[in-house]
């Protein structure tokens, strides 16, 4: 019996390896803010090499990495961009693009696979000629792999598709490919082939890939550098950050290589949780590493279900008023999995039968928070 926690929340919860801790103890450091940090200029042009861009940035998070991008490519108050009505940068990202940025968001649905309808991409383009009435669009934003469309993958044709419409109408095009590895990893394409038609790419160090903190932003040197300022301005600018660099790029390393295991362990779940009779889930629609599942049962609630396998040392969160999230990473074995399963079964029996005691979730997440 597996008595460790196995932790499904987010692939954001992984502990840095040995292997990273020892690249952090020896890493070669100094000012980063005053570009002397050799550790990171090194990381940083093997990662815009990698993603097949000119240069690179290391940001404290995701977040920033995302805000950076957007405000460095509108940089003119009162811009637009157009992005997915479901996408992190419009859903988790606490409104910073326009609180921040004045930054106009135009949404377009998402599609069940995390795409948005070309056509509407390009009705949603402002017309230059109402620029006394409307927002100037200057980007579009894509998100690869889709986090709320259950981790779908965004093939290379249909981004080039959208880089095709951002040239054509004189716009930007940024990815925010917080997991784009797994997306590359799962689609069988290199990952600078599939982020070729953007201007700038978002890279999270810390969810698929296990580093304990950071992104990186790719683009133009021109971009980067206006990017830099806006990290700085952000309070992003860090000193010995070389410290952290070193540990990303042993998690760039080491991890890549792994993520089509995580993949696969997410199927596994997915086909072991589909013969539950009281949850559903299309194990086909499983790409990478995030397996929803919905509950049919009403006398089951999400953040019911999330306590009592909290209590057997699996923890997980709610994703909606009806349905549960697990997250696979590098760090959840096969016999973790098959535990989970065990677990669920019997937490699904435990609900049903009535009585339980439960308690508030102590893992870190309110009962009825929906989080990315």
């Amino acid at each position: 019996m597996v008595t460790n926690v196995v932790d499904l929340r987010s692939d954001t919860v992984t502990k840095p390896s040995d292997a990273m801790r020892a690249a952090m103890a020896a890493a070669d450091v100094d000012d980063d803010v005053l570009g002397a940090d050799p550790t990171a200029r090194r990381f940083e042009a093997e990662m815009a090499a990698l993603l097949g861009k000119e240069a690179a940035l290391f940001v404290p998070s995701g977040t920033m990495a995302n805000l950076v991008s957007v405000l460095a490519h509108c940089d003119v108050r009162g811009s637009e961009v157009i992005l997915g009505d479901a996408s992190h940068i419009h859903v988790y990202e606490n409104g910073g693009i326009s609180t921040l940025g004045g930054v106009h968001p135009r949404t377009v649905p998402n599609n069940p696979d995390g795409t948005m309808d070309l056509a509407r991409i390009v009705d949603a383009i402002r017309n230059p000629d109402g620029a006394l009435l409307y927002p100037t669009t200057r980007l579009i934003c894509l998100e690869n792999t889709h986090a709320n469309s259950g981790g779908k993958c965004l093939s290379v044709e249909y981004t080039d598709k959208v880089g095709e419409i951002a040239v054509n109408h004189g716009l930007k095009l940024h990815i925010d490919g917080a997991r784009i590895f797994n997306a590359s990893v799962a689609l069988g394409v290199p990952v600078h082939r599939l982020v070729k038609a953007a201007d700038s790419v978002s890279v999270c160090l810390s969810k698929g890939l296990g580093a304990p903190i950071g992104s990186v932003v790719v683009g133009s040197e021109a971009f980067i550098d206006k990017a830099r300022i806006l990290r700085k301005t952000l309070g992003g600018g860090m000193r010995q950050v070389g410290v952290l660099c070193a540990a990303a790029y042993v998690a760039v390393r080491d991890t890549v290589g792994k993520l089509a295991d995580d993949h696969r362990k997410a199927k596994a779940l997915a086909e072991g949780l589909k013969k539950i009779k009281q949850l559903t889930v299309d194990s086909s629609s499983v790409e990478t590493n995030m397996v929803f599942f919905d509950i049919v049962d009403p006398r089951i609630s999400p953040s019911k279900l999330c306590q009592v396998l909290e209590q057997r040392n699996v923890l997980a969160m709610p994703a909606s008023s009806k349905s549960v999230r697990f997250v696979i990473h590098y760090q959840i074995s096969d016999s973790d999995v098959q535990y989970a399963l065990t677990c669920v079964e019997k937490a699904v029996e435990e609900l049903l039968k009535g009585g339980t005691k439960l308690e508030h979730l102590t893992n870190g997440t309110a009962k009825n928070s929906y989080w990315h």
